[in-house]
């Protein structure tokens, strides 16, 4: 089992990206899928969640407002639509899964499975 993100690259300011992770039938009630993202010498921050029980979205801070998730689920696809990227927002993004608690979906720990991660770059 692997997921797999595809979607990132090269974006001016103020301009929109869409990342999708397959998520490897990891899509049952009991799931969770996350986003998170690290930039060079930062640590991994938490972007956006999926509870695949409740269909609700989550948000960090810095993307409220900007970025969405839609979900393909017979294609078992979990999308991030990106708007108004901001240079900030360069960093290798990745897709997780496992089964959280509520609590604790905005940290990378509670996560068991990640993608290999795409590269998006927001030049100024």
């Amino acid at each position: 089992v692997q997921l797999v993100e595809s979607g990132g690259g090269l974006v001016q300011a103020g301009g929109s990206l869409r990342l999708s992770c397959l998520t490897s039938g990891r899509t049952s009630s009991s799931y969770t899928t996350a986003w998170f993202r690290q930039a060079p010498g930062k640590e991994r921050e938490f972007v956006a969640a999926f509870r695949w029980m409740s269909k609700y979205s989550y948000f960090g801070e810095a993307v409220k407002d900007r970025f969405t998730i839609s979900r393909d689920a017979a294609k078992e696809m979990l999308h991030l639509q990106m708007n108004n990227l901001k240079p900030e927002g360069t960093a290798v993004y990745y897709c997780a899964s496992g089964r959280p608690p509520l609590g604790s979906i905005r940290t990378a720990s509670a996560f068991n499975l990640w993608g290999q991660g795409t590269l998006v770059t927001v030049s100024s």
